[in-house]
């Protein structure tokens, strides 16, 4: 009996690479093997245009929904491989197109092997009629009920009906690392899940301050990071201690200023921490104008104390889009459970939403804030995520 045999892996991006398209795709087949190394006895083949799995029998179910995840695949085609002869592809497109439901359907075709003596429309002229005479089915050009796809290649033919969307971008690792800031807050994840999604690596860093936050707020970490472990199978958190930092800013600055003070000594741990950790850039979860320290002018203020690029993947989503993303990675149940970050805890009744530079500046002076960076720094606490 004739069945799918093969998963075809699309690229998208990836085609507009030019002389490093075989880098990336390189990143990409390490990237599928990594990811499918769960499934026993599939083979996985690199070419220059396409990556096929090959089923050797197993439910392609499981392993599309495993593909979905892996960033810098554009879509996924369920296909049977057969030879490059009209008879053959005649046969094998008629039984395949048995399996599927729907009154009308389309041949469409591609043929990249040129050797091949008939052309695309010729193969679609042949392959149409066979359909027509053996089954029930008519033809519908425009919204077919199933489109028979034909892609005569090199190495074989393949015909598909089946074809499943990927989460696009690039494969993770091609774009470097980041020191990502992770508060266990909606946003923090989705943005970490973007820049993945983007072949940025992440690493992580956050703030903590006991007595004040809870363990509590940890394991809601981990939780998080395990979720995102299904597009970055390690992660890397760093944990900061913060709470002497908090302290001596509330004991020498307004309330109002508290928290830009604050996100100043975050991005300043942050990038030392980055230097350190060899990653060139710095990202958060910030949503511009979300809360006090997110406005432009708060961002200004905050962002003067660092000379490392800042991405921030949510910079313009509303708060609506960045929940279903949240929900999409499966994120938002665990960022809601009610451990607040040390941001929260401490956030003043009048936050100031327009801070000046030198206020902040002149506040900052009445402490030795370098020492407690020092001190900070070195006593991270490291858990790797897996």
């Amino acid at each position: 009996m004739i069945s799918y045999d093969h998963i075809m892996v699309r690229f998208g991006e990836l085609s507009t690479k030019g002389k490093n398209k075989q880098d990336f795709i390189h990143r990409l087949y390490l990237n599928i093997k990594h990811a499918l190394k769960e499934f026993d006895g599939l083979d996985i083949e690199s070419r220059y245009d396409h990556i096929y799995v090959h089923l050797n029998g197993k439910d392609y179910e499981p392993i599309i929904n495993r593909l979905q995840d892996v960033s810098g695949i554009q879509g996924l085609s369920l296909v049977h491989k057969t030879e490059n002869d009209i008879e053959k592809i005649k046969q094998d497109s008629l039984e395949l197109i048995k399996l599927e439901e729907g009154k009308t359907f389309k041949v469409k075709c591609k043929r990249s092997n040129k050797r091949f003596p008939l052309i695309s429309d010729d193969i679609v002229r042949k392959v149409a009629p066979v359909i027509l005479k053996n089954t029930d089915l008519k033809v519908d050009v425009h919204n077919p009920d199933i489109l028979l796809n034909i892609e005569v290649r090199d190495e074989g033919t393949y015909i598909f009906v089946k074809t499943f969307e990927g989460a696009g971008g690039y494969p993770l690792g091609v774009g470097g690392k980041s020191m990502h800031m992770l508060s266990g807050g909606i946003d923090s994840p989705v943005a970490a899940y973007l820049l993945m999604r983007r072949g940025v690596k992440i690493e992580c860093i956050h703030f903590a301050s006991p007595p004040y936050t809870q363990e509590a707020v940890i394991y809601k970490l981990e939780d998080l990071l395990h979720k995102l472990n299904r597009y970055q199978p390690e992660i890397r958190l760093n944990i900061v201690p913060f709470t002497k930092i908090q302290e001596a800013i509330y004991d020498n600055a307004p309330e109002s200023y508290c928290i830009t003070l604050m996100r100043r000594m975050m991005y300043r741990l942050a990038e030392r921490l980055a230097k350190r950790r060899k990653c060139p850039v710095i990202s958060s979860g910030e949503s511009v104008g979300q809360v006090a320290s997110q406005t432009l002018q708060s961002i200004n203020v905050i962002n003067e104390v660092t000379n490392l690029p800042v991405i921030r993947p949510c910079a313009v989503m509303d708060k609506l889009e960045i929940i279903s993303i949240s929900k999409k990675i499966d994120t938002y149940d665990i960022s809601i459970r009610p451990y607040e970050d040390c941001c929260t805890i401490f956030t003043p009744k009048a936050p100031k939403t327009a801070p000046q530079l030198n206020e902040a500046k002149s506040f900052e002076e009445k402490f030795d804030f370098e020492s407690l960076i020092e001190d900070a720094i070195n006593n991270v606490e490291v858990k790797i995520i897996s």
